[in-house]
C-alpha cells in the first residue's frame, strides 16, 4: 500500500538567473505569482544557489525569510541549479522551492563538524519523539572526513541520507535557517533537514557508467595504489578489459574509464565510481581516487551519454513502478560531471523524470558528489520525491 501526503500538504518551485542578488530573488518570487498566494501556509523552503551568488547566502535567506514568513530554510550552493523542467549552469542564478508540511514532520539539524553532538539537542530531542525516514543532506567537500561523517550520521539517526557534495569557485555556504540555536549559513560539515517517517517519499540512484569487464580481485596493494588484480600485474587487467583501442593509447581513457567498487552485501548490485589518478606503465600499476585494500573486489567502467540515460531511464521506470501516484515535489541531485558536459544540455535529466513523472514541482543543483544511503558517490543522480 502507497501511503500518501494529505490533500493540505503542498509544493512550489522556480528559478531565475542574474548577477544581482537582490534583483534574482524579486525575480524567483515573482514567478510564485502575485501576492505570493502560492507561498502563503508553506512552512519550509529549499534554496539553491549557483556559486556565482554564493557570498550572499546569509542576505538571501534574511531576504527570503521575511518576505515569505517561512522561518524554515535548507539548501546549499551548486555550479548548477534547478527548478521544475528548467537547469541554470555554470551561470549566475539561484532556485527556490516551498512547502506546506505536515506539522512536526521534519525538523532542521545544523552543521555537523566534528561530532554528532548538535543531533542530541533539540534535533536529538525530536528524533527520540518521531524517529526519521530520511534526511537530505548537504556536505562541504572540504571537511577531512566527509565519508566518516555520512556514515556516522546514517548509523546514529538511523536514517537514509539523500543529498550532495556543494560544488563552488569560491564559498561553500551550507544553509540550515531554523535549525535551533545555529547560525542560518555555515560551512565546514554536514547540514540538513530530517523527515519524520509519516512524509512518504521515495528514492533511487541512477549510475552514469557501466561495467566493461567481470568483477575482479585486488591481489596487491598501497593506500590507493592496485598493484595486482587477480595476481597479475593491475595494468595488464586493465588494458584487457578496456580493450585494445584504448590499451593502445591510455591517454585517451581520462574521463571515459573509470574505477568501479562493488558495494559488499548490495542486493541491487551497486558500486562506488572513483576516478582514476595515474598510471604507471613501467611498473604496471593504477592508481584511484579512493583507498583501496587487497582482497577488495574492483571492476573497470565506461562512461558516456547513452549509457548513462538509459540508466536514468531505468532508474525512473522502477521508482514509477514503485510510487504508483503523482508524486507532490521532488528534489534531484545531479553530479557535475552530467549535466551538459554529458548529455549535451542541463535541464536533459529533468526532461527525462518529466517524461515519466510530469510537471512536478521540484528543485535541486549539480553536486560535486552525491549522496544516497549512507555513502558518497560520483557521477551519479539521486531523485527524491514527496508523495
Amino acid at each position: 500500500m502507497t501511503v500518501t501526503l494529505d490533500s493540505d500538504t503542498r509544493f512550489h518551485a522556480a528559478c531565475a538567473a542574474g548577477a544581482e542578488w537582490g534583483p534574482t530573488v524579486k525575480a524567483c518570487l515573482d514567478k510564485f505569482g502575485d501576492r505570493l498566494g502560492p507561498v502563503a501556509g508553506c512552512n519550509l523552503g529549499f534554496l539553491y544557489l549557483t556559486d556565482g551568488l554564493a557570498e550572499h547566502a546569509t542576505s538571501i535567506v534574511t531576504l527570503l525569510r521575511g518576505v515569505t514568513g517561512i522561518r524554515h530554510w535548507v539548501g546549499t550552493v551548486g555550479i548548477g541549479v534547478m527548478a521544475n523542467g528548467d537547469a541554470l549552469f555554470d551561470e549566475p542564478g539561484l532556485a527556490i522551492m516551498v512547502a506546506r508540511l505536515p506539522e512536526d514532520s521534519f525538523r532542521l539539524f545544523p552543521t555537523l563538524t566534528d561530532g554528532l553532538e548538535p543531533l542530541r539537542g533539540s534535533a536529538g530531542g525530536w528524533l527520540d519523539k518521531h524517529g526519521a525516514a530520511l534526511a537530505l543532506v548537504h556536505v562541504d567537500p572540504h571537511h577531512a572526513d566527509m565519508a566518516g561523517l555520512v556514515s556516522r550520521l546514517s548509523e546514529e539517526a538511523g536514517v537514509f541520507l539523500v543529498g550532495g557534495l556543494s560544488a563552488s569557485r569560491g564559498e561553500f555556504p551550507q544553509i540550515a535557517a531554523g535549525a535551533e540555536d545555529a547560525d542560518p549559513v555555515a560551512e565546514g560539515g554536514v547540514s540538513g533537514v530530517l523527515f519524520a517517517p509519516n512524509l512518504p517519499v521515495a528514492t533511487a540512484l541512477t549510475q552514469g557508467c557501466r561495467p566493461i569487464g567481470p568483477t575482479r580481485t585486488v591481489t596487491a596493494s598501497d593506500d590507493n595504489v592496485i598493484l595486482e588484480i587477480d595476481g597479475r600485474p593491475a595494468l595488464d587487467v586493465f588494458k584487457e578489459d578496456i580493450g585494445p583501442e584504448l590499451a593502445a593509447d591510455l591517454r585517451q581513457v581520462a574521463g571515459v574509464i573509470c574505477a568501479g567498487l562493488p558495494i559488499a552485501g548490495s542486493d541491487i548490485q551497486d558500486y562506488l565510481v572513483r576516478d582514476l589518478i595515474a598510471i604507471d606503465p613501467r611498473a604496471g600499476w593504477i592508481s584511484i581516487a579512493e583507498r583501496v585494500t587487497t582482497g577488495q573486489s574492483v571492476m573497470f567502467t565506461r562512461r558516456d551519454a547513452d549509457t548513462a540515460a538509459a540508466d536514468m531511464r531505468r532508474m525512473l521506470d522502477s521508482l514509477r513502478k514503485r510510487v504508483k501516484v503523482t508524486p507532490k515535489g521532488a528534489v534531484y541531485v545531479s553530479c557535475i560531471a552530467r549535466g551538459p558536459g554529458l548529455f549535451g544540455t542541463a535541464d536533459a535529466e529533468l526532461s527525462m523524470i518529466r517524461e515519466v513523472f510530469g510537471d512536478i514541482p521540484l528543485t535541486g543543483f549539480f553536486a560535486s558528489g552525491e549522496v544516497s544511503h549512507n555513502r558518497l558517490y560520483g557521477y551519479t543522480g539521486v531523485l527524491t520525491l514527496f508523495l
